[in-house]
């Protein structure tokens, strides 16, 4: 899991929240910071960010609701699963 990935990730949910103090591993939506329209920007973050298209198949909640879930979604489409 890259975590360079991890921390652009991060980066983008804190300077949007800046109260927010969560780490890797938290569930963003159960904390209260995420609303439907924040979903779709992290999902345009993502692609446009990673230069990467999120297929439909994988615009499951689950995939972005940790930072660790969508930097695992991120290697996934890159092709990057295990590599360090």
């Amino acid at each position: 899991m890259s975590d360079t990935t991890a921390t652009q990730i991060l980066s983008f949910i804190e300077a949007r929240f800046p109260q927010a103090r969560i780490d890797r591993t938290q569930d963003i939506f159960s904390l209260g910071f995420i609303n439907s329209l924040f979903a779709m920007e992290l999902v345009m973050f993502i692609e446009k960010t990673f230069g990467l298209t999120v297929p439909n198949d994988e615009l499951n909640i689950n995939n972005f609701r940790t930072v660790d879930a969508m930097t695992a979604l991120v290697d996934r489409q890159r092709g990057t699963v295990g590599v360090a």
